[in-house]
């Protein structure tokens, strides 16, 4: 049975009648909606919706959009992304397409629903272990991401997901921008593996409990540092730094609320004369730090040196809808943007 937040026709931006490229808010709703219409495909073959009872078309049509191809888990079949081309019609030849994607590539989150759930969740444990780089989903991702790419330019390629899709967004741009390949991208609700600090209302305290967490990082970075001689010198942050996801994130969502303080404290150590020992620790994870010291490989995802960081600072009713991917198109947010670039 379908669900209301599965119709466009409902719950969609039917306000978004025209689109402004250059508008920031047009361009986060749109590609919010590219990722709900991959949700809302799987949906539909899980449903076997087909035909005039499928919903997921919408999604992406009513922004001129074709959805060029479907991305398959090898593990249980299910769609966890897509590959969209856009196409306005001939009648919006007046119309700017300036700043506007060629394609899209989004990936959705976890589907709380028997059918895919298991192996969501499977993937979601791999982010909370550092080691959704070594998937099968992801490979499988990162070689759509590396062909269109390779095919159309990178210029012209947008990544976008939600939760555990923006993890897999996070990650094929990382994985790209190592390359000097920097793409545009979406990430909404990413997940950020961090004690709750944010949630802490005492400012001092919380300040506090962080610088005394990057002391403790930098430290057992430093000390491993030493005892790798096969370790590069140098910054690996810095080859990541000229790349800027935009970065969306809801303070009453714990599982991206972490990247505020993240930004913020960094921001403040420098302030305070101590940058030095932050740009270490926030390359760094205690959980990585210590899945190293044991001989895995550890990929912390969540870890990134430079980011547009915008802030849904509207009520949220329960935590449903502060990680939902619905908000981020509703046109009367409370929003905050912060560039933060890394130095």
């Amino acid at each position: 049975m379908a669900t209301e937040r599965e119709d466009f026709s409902l719950s969609g931006p039917l306000h978004l009648t025209t689109i402004d490229w250059t508008n920031v808010h047009h361009r986060r709703s749109v590609a919010a909606s590219l990722v709900q219409g991959v949700y809302v495909v799987e949906r539909d073959r899980q449903q076997k919706r087909e035909g005039s009872q499928a919903l997921a078309s919408p999604w992406w049509e009513f922004f001129n959009f074709q959805m060029l191809g479907q991305l398959k888990d090898d593990v249980d079949s299910s769609i966890f992304g897509a590959i969209y081309k856009f196409k306005p019609p001939a009648s919006h030849s007046n119309l700017s397409t300036d700043g506007c994607p060629c394609y899209v590539i989004a990936f959705r989150g976890t589907i709380n629903k028997p059918n895919s759930l298991t192996r969501d969740l499977e993937l979601d444990v791999h982010i909370i272990r550092n080691g959704l780089h070594s998937t099968s989903r992801f490979e499988i991702a990162m070689q759509a991401v590396r062909n269109m790419v390779a095919s159309v330019g990178s210029s012209n390629v947008w990544l976008a997901g939600h939760s555990l899709g923006s993890a897999m967004a996070l990650l094929a741009g990382k994985t790209m921008a190592k390359t000097g390949i920097f793409l545009e991208s979406f990430l909404f609700n990413p997940p950020f593996l961090s004690a709750p600090i944010e949630r802490i209302k005492d400012k001092k305290v919380k300040h506090g409990i962080r610088i005394a967490g990057s002391m403790i990082t930098a430290g057992l970075a430093l000390a491993m540092k030493k005892n790798n001689h096969n370790n590069q010198s140098g910054d690996p942050f810095l080859a990541l730094s000229a790349w800027v996801p935009c970065l969306f994130v809801n303070p009453a969502d714990h599982i991206c609320s972490e990247y505020v303080g993240y930004f913020e404290h960094r921001k403040k150590m420098e302030e305070i004369g101590v940058g030095g020992i932050e740009r270490l620790a926030t390359q760094h994870s205690l959980g990585g730090l210590f899945m190293s010291a044991m001989g895995k490989e550890s990929e912390p995802i969540h870890l990134i040196p430079s980011a547009n960081l915008t802030v849904n600072l509207t009520p949220s009713l329960n935590f449903k809808q502060a990680h939902g991917i619905h908000q981020w198109w509703r046109p009367d947010l409370h929003l905050e943007s912060m560039l933060y670039k890394y130095k």
